[in-house]
C-alpha cells in the first residue's frame, strides 16, 4: 500500500499542470477563511482565523485501487452558494439550530489521460471549516475501492492538544483525552475523534472531527508519517479484509466522503454551543414528535442491587421493584440491561442458546410493559448488536408489540463501513416502530442524531461504569469530556452515583460501586452532560431521602438553549441551559477546590430567584442557598470542593423586592 501511494505521488510530479490561483472562501462573519490550491497537480487547502494560520497548507486526495487513482489535477471551475436558515430540533441541547454558511464546490479534472472529474466541496461557518470529496457519476467509476485518504491537518506550530490514543480499530472508544503537545503525537497508535488543540497565539481553540458518516469508513488520525507537525487521516479497515476501508458502487448522485471538520472558537467551551456537526447532516424527514426525552432507572451499574432482605436478580420481582422506583420518582423510563432474554450471555458473550426474540423462563415482557405503563414508566431493553442484526425487523416488531419504548444496543466496537451501515439500518427501522435507540460500544458521534432524532444518546466515552473496576474516572477526566467528546453529540456517561467518596477514600467495589467525586458533582452532571436520555444509575435504596435526589428527579434532559459560561479544559466548567423560562446552571471542578464567580448575563431580561445547591463539608453533603432579586447584571459565587460541583436553578419572579439569603446543610440520610 505504501508503494502504491508513492507511485501515485510520483505520477502527479511527472506531468503536473500549471498552478492556478487559490480559491478562497470566507465565513459569514469574515473571521474564518479557507483556501484551496492545486500545485504540481496535487490539491491542498489551508485555514486562517482572524489572520492567524490555523491549518497550514495540507494535502487532499483519495488513494484508489479501483479504478486507477487520479493523475495530476487542475482546477476547472467552481460554483458557490450561501445558506442561512434555522432548523427546529427535537430533544437535544437547543430548540433550534441556525445553519449559516458559505460554500464553494471546486471542480477539478485530469488535463491529460482520461480527463476524469473530481470535486472538493468546502463550507465556511463562523465556527469552523468543513470539506468533503465527491466523485461525480462518470464513465469508468462503476465501482470504487479506496485504500485511504491523503487528507492532512498540518499545524504551523507546536500546538497544545488533548488527544485520545486508541491501540486498535476494534475499540469501544472509551478512554482519556490526555494533554499532549503536537510534537509528541505519534504515527502509532491511532488517535480517536475528536482531537482538540489551541492555536499558537492561544486565541483560537480548534477541534478536529467528521460529520455525515454514511456508507464510508470511520476516521482516525495519526501523526504525519514525514515527521512534520500535524495529523493525517487513517480510515477504519473493513472487518473482513483488514486492509480495505471503503468499497462503493457509483450512484447517480456520485460518491462522496463524510465531512472533514475543523471547528474553531475563541474558547474551547464555546464549541459546546455549536451546532456544526449536526448541521452537516441531512435534516430528519417525517414526524418525530413521539420522541420523549427523560431519565431512566437502570439496573446494571448498581448490580442490580437491592438491600437485604431483598436480593437483586434479573427476575420479575427485581424488574417490578425498579419500575416502582421509577414511577415513584417520576422518571420516564426503566432500562432492563443484559440478562432478560433467553440464553443471555455475560459481557458481550453470545452462547449458542441465545435468543433475543423471547424472554428467559420466568420473565414476561408484555406483563412488565403493562405494569410500567400503569405507573407512567416506559420500558427499554438491552440487546447485543450481533444477535439483533440477523433478526432486526422481526426483533423490533416483537419489542414494539410487547410495548417496549426503546432499545439499548451494545458491543459494536467498530466503525468500519459495514458497521456504519448497521447504524443507519437500525435507526431507520427503529424510527418506523417509534422506538428510541441508545448505542453502547459506539463510535464517536458524527451528527447522525440530527437525521434520526430517535437516536437519543450513545456511549463512545469512558463513563461511570469504569468506577466498578478502576480508578480512572477522575474529576479531571469528568471536566475534560465536555470540551472534547461532548462537543460531537450526546453521551451516555450514566451519572447518578450517590456513594460519594474522596479519591483517598475511594475503593473499587463492583456492586454497588462508589464514585470518587462529590454529591455536588453528581448533580452538576445532569446539567453539564448532554443526553436526552439520562440514566439514574444507582440503586433505589441509596436515593431514599438522599440529599440532592429531588434535583435529579426534576432536572430536564433536553433544552431550549445552551450557554458556556466559563472554564478550562481539564480544570473546571460552568454551563447554563434553559428549559422554557427556567435556567439551570451546572459547575464541576477537577481535584482542586475552586471558588467561582459566575456572571448571570445569560439570564436576559427580568428578575429571578435562584436555588443554589453545592458541596457541603463531606462528599455526600450539600449546602443549599436561596437567592432573590437576581438579574443579568448580577453574579453568584460557588464554593466547589475538590472533585466537586454545584447546581443552581433560576426561576423568573415578578417581585422586584429583595429578601435575605437562606442557607442550610443537607446531609445524607441513609
Amino acid at each position: 500500500m505504501v508503494l502504491k501511494r508513492l507511485s501515485l505521488v510520483a505520477l502527479v510530479a511527472l506531468a503536473a499542470p500549471a498552478a492556478a490561483e487559490p480559491i478562497h472562501l470566507a465565513s459569514p462573519d469574515g473571521r474564518v477563511i479557507g483556501a484551496v490550491s492545486v500545485n504540481s497537480g496535487i490539491p491542498s487547502y489551508s485555514v486562517t482565523r482572524d489572520g492567524e494560520v490555523i491549518i497550514a497548507p495540507s494535502t487532499l486526495g483519495l488513494d484508489m485501487t479501483t479504478p486507477t487513482g487520479f493523475g495530476p489535477l487542475a482546477i476547472s471551475g467552481e460554483s458557490r452558494r450561501s445558506i442561512d436558515t434555522v432548523h427546529p430540533l427535537t430533544a437535544t441541547k437547543a430548540a433550534r439550530a441556525r445553519d449559516h454558511f458559505n460554500e464553494v464546490t471546486v471542480q477539478m479534472t485530469e488535463p491529460a489521460g482520461l480527463g476524469r472529474r473530481f470535486e472538493l466541496i468546502v463550507r465556511a461557518y463562523d465556527d469552523g471549516i468543513a470539506f468533503r470529496y465527491r466523485i461525480p457519476a462518470q464513465p469508468g467509476f462503476d465501482k470504487v475501492v479506496l485504500l485511504g485518504e491523503r487528507t492532512r491537518f498540518n499545524f504551523p506550530a507546536d500546538y497544545r492538544c488533548h488527544a485520545f490514543a486508541v491501540g486498535r480499530m476494534d475499540t469501544s472508544h472509551e478512554g482519556e483525552f490526555d494533554a499532549v503537545r503536537a510534537s509528541a503525537l505519534r504515527n502509532t497508535p491511532l488517535y480517536d475523534l475528536p482531537l482538540a488543540c489551541t492555536s499558537a497565539s492561544g486565541k483560537t481553540s480548534l477541534l478536529l472531527a467528521e460529520a455525515d458518516l454514511t456508507d464510508y469508513a470511520g476516521l482516525y488520525l495519526r501523526a504525519r508519517g514525514d515527521g512534520g507537525l500535524g495529523l493525517e487521516a487513517q480510515l477504519a479497515y473493513q472487518s473482513d479484509t483488514k486492509h480495505t476501508p471503503v468499497r462503493r458502487r457509483m450512484t447517480p448522485a456520485g460518491i462522496q466522503s463524510p465531512w472533514r471538520v475543523v471547528m474553531m472558537a475563541d474558547q474551547a467551551g464555546r464549541l459546546i454551543e455549536s451546532h456544526l456537526i449536526g448541521n452537516l447532516n441531512p435534516q430528519p424527514t417525517g414526524d418525530f414528535s413521539w420522541v420523549l426525552p427523560g431519565k431512566a432507572a437502570w439496573d446494571w451499574w448498581n448490580g442490580p442491587y437491592l438491600p437485604p432482605p431483598a436480593k437483586g436478580a434479573m427476575d420479575m420481582a427485581t424488574f417490578k421493584r425498579f419500575i416502582d422506583f421509577a414511577g415513584d420518582a417520576g422518571l420516564e423510563y426503566y432500562l432492563i440491561d443484559e440478562g432478560w432474554s433467553h440464553g443471555s450471555g455475560v459481557s458481550g458473550t453470545t452462547p449458542a442458546a441465545a435468543d433475543i426474540l423471547r424472554e428467559k423462563p420466568g420473565v414476561n415482557m408484555p406483563e412488565l410493559a403493562a405494569y410500567a405503563k400503569a405507573r407512567n414508566v416506559g420500558l427499554m431493553v438491552w440487546v447485543q448488536w450481533s444477535l439483533l442484526d440477523p433478526v432486526l425487523e422481526q426483533a423490533l416488531d416483537r419489542y414494539a408489540a410487547w410495548g417496549i419504548k426503546g432499545i439499548k444496543v451494545d458491543f459494536m466496537d467498530r466503525n468500519d463501513q459495514d458497521m456504519v451501515a448497521f447504524y443507519h439500518r437500525l435507526l431507520e427501522a427503529a424510527a418506523k416502530r417509534h422506538l428510541l435507540v441508545n448505542l453502547h460500544g459506539a463510535y464517536p458521534p458524527t451528527g447522525l442524531a440530527r437525521t434520526w432524532p430517535n437516536f437519543v444518546t450513545q456511549e463512545g466515552l469512558m463513563g461511570a461504569e469504569y468506577n466498578k473496576w478502576s480508578t480512572r474516572v477522575t474529576a479531571a477526566h469528568n471536566v475534560t469530556l465536555p470540551y472534547t467528546r461532548m462537543v460531537l453529540g450526546p453521551m451516555d456517561y450514566t451519572p447518578g452515583g450517590f456513594r460519594n467518596l474522596t479519591p483517598g477514600q475511594f475503593g473499587i467495589v463492583n456492586s454497588p460501586p462508589n464514585v470518587q467525586t462529590t454529591r455536588g458533582q453528581a448533580l452538576a452532571m445532569y446539567v453539564v452532560y448532554d443526553s436526552p436520555l439520562q440514566m439514574v444509575a444507582d440503586s433505589p435504596d441509596i436515593y431514599d431521602k438522599a440529599a440532592g435526589f429531588d434535583f435529579v428527579r426534576t432536572v430536564p434532559t433536553s433544552w431550549d438553549e445552551t450557554r458556556f459560561v466559563s472554564g478550562e479544559i481539564g480544570e473546571y466548567i460552568v454551563l447554563a441551559r434553559r428549559s422554557k423560562d427556567r435556567w439551570y446552571l451546572g459547575a464541576m471542578t477537577n481535584e482542586a477546590a475552586r471558588t467561582i464567580t459566575v456572571p448571570l448575563s445569560f439570564l436576559g431580561k427580568g428578575r429571578f430567584r435562584a436555588a443554589v445547591t453545592q458541596d457541603g463539608d463531606a462528599p455526600q453533603e450539600l449546602a443549599e442557598n436561596q437567592l432573590f432579586a437576581l438579574d443579568a447584571a448580577a453574579s453568584i459565587t460557588l464554593e466547589l470542593a475538590p472533585s466537586g460541583g454545584g447546581v443552581a436553578v433560576f426561576s423568573p419572579t415578578p417581585s422586584p423586592g429583595k429578601r435575605p439569603v437562606r442557607s442550610k446543610v443537607l446531609q445524607q440520610s441513609n
